[in-house]
């Protein structure tokens, strides 16, 4: 890693001082309002004397005048792209299950080459649109945009990506010698040099990925094998079988996606140190051995890259690709400004399917997300500034929408803030709206309306949670100012709960409340802990407002049923910290939660329709919950 290309080549704000990033954790632990020294508290007074839909209205009226390009097109079948002939084949499809599918034929003509060749030439010009024409096309290496192009697929335009990993360790910016040619990625909250995305973009301005209609189809083949062996992209998650948090038919199924012991993001890589010292020598033994935890785990891929960034190794010595295996995104685009994306649909995506980080005026209109392989997410805005999402299909093999802000120390980017989701349809998904658990930056002002949780698998492959927060200890950050009306659930979500495991004398005890699955309203701030060796920001969620939910029974073997327990919120667990502050950081309750004019259904749960801990102050008006209608405010 001495390559002039990674010390000269990388200005990406990486160099963040551990002052700014001293302060952003102490803004979320304390409860300040980032940029203007306002406490929470007077923050929400402040928010309290506006109409927050305004606010929300103020931020959809910002994207009524369209992103403009130069009208000129440029064709990739004038820089020599051609059509691929397709062929049958049987693939995953999700976790659980194979189906039919088609994929290019052997020898089929990369149109890498002309895609990229038709972009430099669109971009030069001064901008346009890259035009990819109806027919099967086979692109065996990433889709990078730059400043002023629109790539567009016309109705029937399939574009297969190629499933070979070495194909998006080809072209990126940073010679990494043995671990391919890489590109600043951002995987799971945390910045490090690995494959590129498949659609990718970086500190681009007027931007735009489009498509005629759903037909015009972005396909990363994650469940089809591996050209040289019977795995897949979705083998590297590293699992042997279904789990009971999201998987179809979670436990019961005998087919599941196969993988090679030792070659996925939770086995121990080898090619990862023995000690955490030696790529982080400013490390004391102690603060070593607190972020590494006991035993090896940490050796794992994606342990490992929380571990560099807990250690602040600078981004461009976090390095993975060829010989590791944190699966790319879908498209990824990073600190771009002005960004379009409208009109088509991708499906099967090694990992997340949408995540633009730190980008600004991010507009997504009627697409069609639709991969439900392990960590599926539909869309991930993280860390970005204004962004409308709206008139668009989830279905998903994780979250639906997942609003992200970064993890531990990378926070350099601030929240997510000034998001409006509205008139969109989720299907499956771990959560249909959720927020976190890469939250370690902040979330705030958020608004999500005119929403309908279909739910339509719900017999097979059940949406887990209506909506959703996720943090703990280590994630930490901050919620407020979120705002959700108009929800429809005609199918309900799942009725049966899903249990995550908490840390040895915690004080809560494991596997006791359900916030992994079956709660329509589920703020959960103890999220998975025993994946986190440090445990040192406490989350602060306040001001959550939601109204107008509407939640139908489904007929299961047991009754009508629209979920296992109506609300559950978990507030943050003192137990779970094992910082050395002193004194140690005060750690707060969820406060400040309305919820309002709502009909939740009947959980399957009837002795207790709502789990509470460590929450002051949540007020019911006009809830039904079964037979019963709330008017009151709790805490626990």
């Amino acid at each position: 890693m001495q390559n002039s290309n990674l010390k000269n080549g990388l200005n990406l704000s990486m160099s963040v001082s551990m002052k700014r990033r001293s302060f952003l954790q102490a803004a979320s632990a304390g409860g300040l309002l980032l940029g203007s020294g306002m406490t929470a508290s007077a923050m929400a007074a402040a928010a309290g004397k506006k109409d927050p839909w305004k606010q929300a209205q103020d931020i959809i009226n910002r994207f009524a005048k369209p992103i403009q390009f130069r009208k000129e097109d440029f064709l990739i079948t004038s820089f020599g792209a051609e059509t691929c002939q397709v062929v049958p084949t049987v693939a995953w499809v999700s976790f659980v299950e194979k189906a039919n599918l088609s994929t290019p034929a052997k020898g089929s003509k990369d149109c890498y080459p002309a895609i990229a060749d038709a972009i430099a030439a669109c971009h030069k010009a001064g901008g346009g649109r890259v035009v990819i024409p109806a027919g099967n096309w086979y692109c065996a290496g990433p889709i990078v945009l730059l400043s002023n192009v629109n790539v567009h697929l016309q109705a029937g335009a399939h574009v297969y990506f190629s499933n070979d990993p070495a194909d998006y360790a080809k072209y990126g910016k940073f010679n990494c010698g043995k671990n391919g040619n890489l590109s600043m990625t951002r995987w799971e909250g945390n910045d490090c040099l690995n494959f590129s995305s498949m659609v990718y973009a970086f500190g681009q301005n007027n931007i735009a990925l489009t498509g005629e209609d759903w037909t015009a189809i972005l396909d990363g083949q994650a469940g089809v094998d591996f050209p040289d062996n019977p795995y897949c992209w979705w083998s590297w998650k590293g699992r042997e079988k279904p789990n009971t948090s999201g998987d179809i038919a979670a436990g019961n199924s005998g087919n599941y996606v196969k993988h090679v012991k030792g070659e996925t993001e939770v086995s121990l890589n080898p090619l990862n140190p023995t000690s955490l010292q030696e790529v982080a020598p400013h490390l004391s033994a102690q603060e070593a051995s607190f972020i590494q935890g006991e035993g090896d785990k940490w050796r794992r891929d994606s342990n490992y890259l929380r571990a560099l960034a807990e250690a602040r190794v600078p981004a461009e010595k976090r390095v993975f690709g060829m010989g590791h295996f944190l699966r790319p995104h879908m498209v990824q685009f990073i600190s771009c400004t002005n960004v379009l994306f409208q009109g088509y649909q991708v499906t099967n995506t090694p990992f997340w399917q949408h995540n633009p980080v730190n980008c600004r005026n991010v507009h997504v209109k009627n697409i069609y997300a639709n991969s439900i392989g392990p960590n599926s997410d539909g869309f991930d805005p993280e860390s970005c500034d204004h962004v409308l999402i709206e008139d668009s299909t989830f279905d998903t093999g994780d979250d639906c929408i997942a609003v992200d802000s970064g993890k531990g120390p990378d926070i350099q980017y601030g929240p997510s803030q000034n998001i409006v989701i509205q008139n969109c349809k989720m299907h499956s998904g771990h959560g249909a709206m959720t927020f976190g658990s890469i939250m370690s930056g902040g979330i705030q002002n958020v608004f999500a309306q005119n929403l309908v949780f279909e739910n339509s698998h719900w017999k097979t492959d059940p949406l887990n949670i209506a909506i959703r927060l996720k943090s703990n200890m280590s994630r930490g950050g901050f919620l407020r100012n979120l705002h959700i009306r108009n929800i429809t659930v005609p199918n309900g979500i799942r009725t049966t709960p899903a249990f995550y495991s908490t840390l040895p004398g915690s004080a809560i005890p494991t596997k006791s409340v359900a916030t992994s699955a079956g709660g329509i309203i589920t703020i959960d701030c103890g999220y998975d802990p025993i994946n986190d060796n440090v445990r040192t920001r406490p989350p602060v969620v306040s001001d959550i407002h939601i109204s107008n939910v509407k939640v139908a029974n489904v007929d299961t073997k047991d009754g009508k049923f629209s979920c296992y327990q109506a609300i559950v919120i978990l507030g943050p667990v003192a137990s779970d910290y094992n910082g050395t502050a002193k004194p140690a950081p005060h750690i707060v309750p969820v406060t400040n939660v309305t919820i309002t004019d709502c009909d939740l259904g009947t959980p399957a749960n009837a002795a207790n329709p709502l789990y509470l801990y460590n929450v002051k102050g949540l007020t019911l008006k006009n809830v039904r919950i079964g037979d019963t209608i709330h008017n009151k405010t709790l805490s626990a």
